[in-house]
């Protein structure tokens, strides 16, 4: 099993000056580490429900540009984009730049949008519920086909792209890697069956996981398609793995029993770095050694 480190507080007691700096420092940390996944939030405020919608919040993709400059190996990518943040063309093409320029890192990692405070506030439209699972749907086919050799027309009830074009290609093989994230029983874990490498499973109960795994299997016997070529992450839960390192490792093998590959985390404000040297100190050897079910 793995770990990946989500950078979700662009707040710090050194102002926006230090947002660079930091944001640099914990990527390479993690880089550095061993962890597997370094992501950052995709919103265009930050979320109120958490902190004040006022705090500062960065463009995703910019930030991931970033991030791969501090970095050689590590995983890049949003958790999660909006599918109404960009139009899937342009969302292609930002992807595979980035991919490109972290030299084959990139992931793309996709939701049916929900926060809509944001949208208002920069007159992106955000309609209702069931087109926007719509347009994540054609979103991930237009990805698939930009990310392929079809350099054709794509015909959608809410998307024509008359090319497809889309160069350069990417560098990671055969395309990066793509992450529907949610745990939506009858539509997004249908969506991660037919399309996606890897689910972010968003609850908490142990049991609750396990059922959502389940629901996903059978998703995927009904797809015809191999539930073992899906990558299981789930997000980190209650346990702080710097502050209970042995509570959050039982939670672990707990998780890997019923098929979780990866946990991810958040960064913590005021010292990520600490917070990404202390996990890998405490954690990552031992998480390393749990085998995950298959």
């Amino acid at each position: 099993m793995d770990i990946g480190i989500h950078f979700l507080n662009f707040t710090n007691p050194g102002g926006d000056a230090a947002i660079a700096p930091l944001l640099g420092q914990t990527a390479k940390a993690a880089d550095e580490a061993g962890f597997a996944l370094f992501t950052v939030m995709d919103h265009y405020f930050q979320m109120e429900a958490v902190w004040p919608a006022e705090n500062p919040m960065l463009e995703a993709y910019t930030a991931l540009g970033f991030a791969a400059a501090h970095t050689s190996r590590i995983e890049l990518s949003t958790m999660v984009t909006g599918v109404t943040y960009r139009h899937p063309g342009l969302l292609a093409k930002a992807v595979t730049t980035l991919d490109v320029l972290s030299e084959g890192r990139a992931m793309l990692a996709l939701g049916a949008a929900w926060y809509e405070r944001e949208h208002l506030g920069l007159g992106v439209p955000f309609p209702p519920l069931a087109e926007r699972f719509e347009r994540l749907e054609e979103a991930l086919q237009i990805c698939l086909q930009m990310w392929s050799d079809n350099d054709g027309p794509y015909q959608g009830r809410h998307y024509q792209l008359a090319e497809t074009l889309n160069r350069p290609r990417p560098i990671g093989r055969p395309r990066p890697p793509i992450m529907v994230g949610g745990s939506g029983e009858r539509k997004t874990l249908r969506l991660v069956a037919k399309y996606a490498d890897a689910c972010n499973i968003h609850v908490v109960e142990v049991a609750e996981i396990a059922h959502k795994i389940d629901v996903l299997r059978r998703h995927c016997d009904r797809e015809g398609r191999d539930f073992n070529d899906i990558r299981i992450t789930v997000q980190g839960g209650p346990l702080d793995p710097a502050g209970d390192p042995d509570g959050f490792l039982r939670r672990a093998e707990q998780l890997a029993a019923f098929g979780v590959q990866h946990i991810h985390v958040r960064a913590p404000q005021p010292d990520p770095v600490g917070f990404v040297v202390k996990v890998s100190e405490s954690v990552l050897p031992r998480l390393a050694e749990i085998q995950p079910a298959r």
